[in-house]
């Protein structure tokens, strides 16, 4: 026993040193995790032979699969371990971000010694794996980067110049931002028609169920909410939300707090957010959503639901009634962002006037909302990996996006985006006027979610109407759905923040070369990239 034990180990540091080298020598070649995750894939094969003509393959069989599963794990750990390391102390301070969330979830859980490690480990494994692809990937970058800046932007203002005139971006919010909604849920009325979405949707779902280990019913309304609301995807899986576990209703509520629908996404990328970092959050927060909610809230009872086919939705006779659909559904969707951006600045305007006339009754009239935001959630973000000048400022924006809703963040973040963009002094009177592009990257995956307390009263009204005799369950695990979709965005963000520096190198590389050495792509350069490596006195 002691040889073959002997024999595992040796193969385990041989694993390790390989990774260690493939990690010194593509240092600077995205593409590396690719041929990363072949060594990964080689070595299963390997141990699974060597545990086949071993006495060890007398063991039952799912044993043999817990020592694979265990091999590829340490191996990866290993090499996110020696990864983070290298790259700096921001990534560091992100990583132990990502383990505080996770005990956070364990220590405050509904039932603490009943959560499974296969859902824990797999669900932060996938994300890890999504994000590794899409963001260490010149592929996935340049991919997202496109559906992003060209699929969701430049096609809208055709529509949009026709219909409102030549100065339709003098008004940008009503007539640039809020007709992009309505493109982008034609389109997926139309992918939903051809059948596309529900295959999508099914595949995903089925990943994270045989990965994870969650029912068919709590898996399909997690993949769904990629690309749907928090009140559409739960219609996927309607029929069986009564029979559900109140476990799997709260992995169902957590998995619409986690993230956001893809026709909102249109509207936060014009705001010039990141496309590429808004895409991958919606698709790196499904599994991770899953995960806190069922370490969250473990489940106690067995699940009777078996299918994992979601059901079929309206979606009009022929291909132009379903894009004429989606278009009319959205004129819903419009007036109510509309309305509620409208009531929560205004709002927002009334409670700073508020705290500021208390705060001057004690010669402090600077107190503001904003103010006690960035006070309370400041550890929060640093923990995530923001730096502590930016921090409080990141902060701002996560009470913003808890207390009142994600578009006033998103709207926030935008403007500090603009000012960073615009090479202003970076301090005025004192004051922070923008944060660093790494801290911007952290604010994006930390706010993409609809886990406010608007949409919590939205969530719990939308599921009672479909299963009115789990009222009183719905109700009960809504605010601890909430929270562990909070959670799931900021363990998003921490890794995100790991995973994140090598894209923004990218970044840079694509706009020198396919604009060239230009002064604007210079002026990128000096802004995204610390004054040492650069001399930026003629550029900034």
């Amino acid at each position: 026993t002691s040889f073959w034990t002997l024999v595992v180990i040796l193969l385990l540091f041989k694993t390790a040193v390989t990774l260690f080298i493939l990690k010194q020598y593509c240092a600077h070649n995205a593409d590396c995790i690719l041929y990363i995750l072949m060594l990964v894939q080689s070595i299963c094969v390997h141990l699974t032979k060597f545990l086949h003509y071993s006495h060890l393959s007398l063991l039952p069989s799912f044993f043999l699969f817990r020592i694979i599963y265990l091999s590829v794990l340490v191996a990866v750990v290993c090499w996110l371990a020696l990864d983070t390391a290298q790259r700096g102390t921001r990534q560091l301070v992100s990583f132990f971000g990502l383990l505080l969330f996770i005990f956070l979830t364990l220590l405050f859980s509904k039932h603490p010694f009943r959560w499974s490690w296969q859902t824990l480990l797999w669900g932060t494994g996938l994300q890890f794996i999504f994000g590794l692809l899409i963001l260490r990937t010149t592929f996935g970058l340049i991919a997202l980067q496109w559906l992003g800046n060209k699929a969701f932007l430049s096609f809208t203002d055709f529509g949009s110049k026709f219909v409102f005139g030549d100065s339709y971006t003098d008004h940008f919010f009503a007539f640039r931002v809020m007709p992009i909604i309505v493109f982008l849920s034609s389109v997926i009325s139309m992918l939903y028609y051809i059948g596309f979405m529900p295959w999508l949707i099914c595949k995903i779902g089925f990943i994270m169920q045989v990965t994870m280990g969650t029912s068919p019913a709590e898996s399909v309304a997690a993949a769904g909410n990629i690309f749907l609301g928090h009140t559409d995807s739960p219609l996927l899986i309607r029929p069986y939300i009564s029979k559900l576990t109140i476990s799997e209703i709260h992995a169902v509520m957590t998995g619409g707090f986690a993230s956001i629908s893809g026709t909102i996404l249109g509207a936060y990328i014009s705001f010039g957010v990141d496309a590429t970092h808004l895409l991958t959050a919606t698709l790196m927060s499904a599994p991770a959503s899953l995960a806190i909610a069922k370490m969250f809230w473990p489940e106690k009872d067995i699940s009777v639901i078996r299918s994992n086919h979601p059901i079929k939705m309206d979606k009009g006779k022929n291909l132009l009634e379903a894009a004429s659909m989606g278009a009319s559904r959205a004129v819903v969707l419009v007036a109510s962002v509309a309305a509620n951006i409208i009531a929560f600045l205004a709002l927002l305007a009334f409670s700073d006037a508020v705290l500021s006339w208390l705060g001057g009754m004690f010669d402090y009239p600077q107190l503001s909302f904003s103010l006690i935001c960035s006070y309370v959630f400041m550890p929060l973000s640093f923990m995530m990996g923001v730096s502590f000048e930016d921090s409080f400022i990141v902060a701002e924006l996560m009470g913003i996006k808890t207390f009142l809703n994600e578009f006033v963040a998103y709207q926030k973040l935008s403007e500090l985006i603009k000012r960073r963009k615009a090479g202003g002094p970076e301090y005025v009177n004192n004051v922070k006027q923008y944060i660093s592009v790494h801290s911007e990257t952290v604010a994006t995956y930390a706010l993409c979610g609809f886990s406010n307390f608007a949409s919590l009263g939205m969530s719990i009204g939308a599921l009672s109407s479909m299963a009115p005799d789990r009222r009183s369950d719905i109700s009960s695990c809504g605010l601890r759905a909430l929270i562990a979709g909070s959670i799931s965005c900021f363990m998003t963000a921490c890794v995100a923040g790991n995973t994140c520096s090598l894209a923004q190198v990218d970044v840079l590389s694509n706009k020198i070369l396919w604009e060239g050495f230009s002064q604007s792509s210079l002026h990128g350069c000096c802004v995204l990239t610390p004054s040492q490596h650069f001399n930026c006195s003629l550029m900034l």
